[in-house]
């Protein structure tokens, strides 16, 4: 059997019609968490690839980590999301969303002025750029149980509103 990159597969119920995956790149396009046009237009461009994961997708307010990052967690993103599946679809690509939660690499001023949560109180190195410039990321709030099963919850539910915007798939950030 001769198998290379050019030939298709299937993924799960995909059809890809080759063996390329374009890995998810944050762009950072979005606009008050929506995607927009420029968006369809991107992926649209890479639907050659046998499968396009989008770039990281926030599934709630409180897990972002970057500005200008699209959700998947509102109506109007759903609407945003489904020009970007529709123009993917139209080139004749398949896509998957990117869910995500930035956990601790986050800082209040991206967050409403609240704390960033993650598995421990052990804050991340680095900087971020943000609505009042470039700043260090804070030391995050430890979750409480409770909050980890609202988490998991907004994920189960970015998965549904990711099937009502016309995605193929869904990839789990791991970070």
């Amino acid at each position: 059997m001769d198998i290379n990159l050019f030939s298709p597969v299937k993924l799960g119920s995909n059809n890809l019609l080759n063996r390329l995956v374009m890995a998810p790149m944050t762009r950072l396009r979005a606009i008050d968490s929506i995607p927009q046009p420029m968006m369809a237009t991107y992926y649209a461009q890479r639907a050659s690839a046998g499968l396009v994961i989008t770039e990281c997708t926030m599934v709630s307010p409180l897990s972002q980590g970057y500005m200008n990052c699209p959700g998947i967690y509102s109506l109007e993103q759903i609407q945003g999301w489904q020009q970007v599946t529709d123009a993917v679809h139209s080139a004749g690509g398949k896509i998957f969303i990117q869910l995500w939660h930035c956990g601790r690499i986050s800082h209040s001023s991206l967050l409403g002025g609240k704390q960033p949560v993650a598995p421990s109180a052990i804050a991340a190195v680095g900087e971020l750029h943000t609505p009042i410039g470039k700043v260090a990321m804070e030391t995050p709030r430890a979750l409480e149980k409770h909050e980890i099963i609202e988490i998991v919850e907004q994920f189960r539910l970015g998965a549904e509103n990711a099937k009502v915007a016309r995605f193929d798939g869904v990839e789990l950030h791991g970070a």
